[in-house]
């Protein structure tokens, strides 16, 4: 939503205005004007496909931040395993008064200090693809190469007409967000709600922007399902999961077997 309103402020001048080497400003000198020049070097290795040129831009970006994702993921993990005893002390202050909130407050900071986890940590990967999906949108409408380009049924510049991209930006964005769920039981209601509605705020500015930003979307998010299945490999979870709970029903099974026979041995 950042996404559409920053760029909706931006005149139609601006986009007007080809980038070139002479062009003003930090953002539009170095970043946007780095930003073109490497998709069209990107196209120039693959016949001048400025749309697999895009392709692989994304998956470069996304190898970039395959560490800080990884660190998000390990971040994440920790929280979930950290909701039982969040859970507990949401019970121990259920006021809604200022004092029991900010208990509450602290001594959820003091779980998350002891155990190492910064909350706020998940948020990292997207605040930086932000700035990412800026430089590209503008250096598209500001690179004529980019602007006017084609690939496959599209032209770059232009929102795709059959609404395919936008489509499977969602599709992706759910399936991304359904496998986390997966390794993630302990969700609140919120997070479970935002699994439906994230495919919604992606798809209906899709609909409208440039193809090349969501064929951008389409492999971020294809991307996000391979490495949420590498990183944390849902259905590995699921069965250590049930092997622990049998393990736990064997043991209190035991444990009830020899309360019986210490009984019976007593009589």
């Amino acid at each position: 939503m950042v996404f559409v309103v920053v760029l909706s402020g931006c005149s139609a001048n601006y986009y007007n205005t080809p980038i070139t080497s002479h062009s003003s400003g930090f953002w539009d000198h170095y970043v946007i004007y780095s930003f073109s020049r490497f998709i069209l070097w990107l196209a120039s290795l693959v016949h001048n496909s400025y749309g697999w040129a895009i392709i692989i831009f994304t998956i470069i970006i996304r190898i970039i931040l395959l560490p800080l994702n990884y660190y998000q993921t390990k971040t994440m993990n920790k929280q979930m395993a950290l909701q039982p005893q969040i859970q507990e002390l949401q019970k121990k202050y259920p006021g809604k008064d200022l004092e029991s909130r900010q208990k509450l407050s602290e001594e959820q900071q003091k779980i998350y200090s002891d155990a190492g986890v910064h909350p706020f940590a998940s948020l990292l990967p997207m605040l930086i693809q932000l700035p990412v999906m800026f430089a590209l949108y503008q250096a598209i409408y500001k690179t004529t190469e980019l602007r006017t380009g084609s690939f496959l049924w599209m032209k770059l510049g232009q929102p795709d007409p059959y609404y395919v991209m936008a489509i499977l930006a969602a599709l992706f964005t759910f399936l991304s967000t359904y496998i986390t769920s997966l390794s993630q039981p302990n969700q609140n209601g919120m997070n479970k709600i935002m699994m439906f509605i994230m495919p919604v705020i992606i798809f209906i500015p899709a609909l409208t922007f440039a193809s090349a930003i969501t064929i951008y979307w389409v492999i971020t998010n294809a991307f996000q399902v391979l490495q949420t299945l590498a990183f944390q490999n849902p259905f590995k979870y699921r069965r250590e999961q049930r092997q622990k709970e049998q393990e736990k029903k064997a043991k209190q099974k035991a444990l009830r077997k020899a309360k019986k026979k210490a009984y019976k041995n007593k009589k």
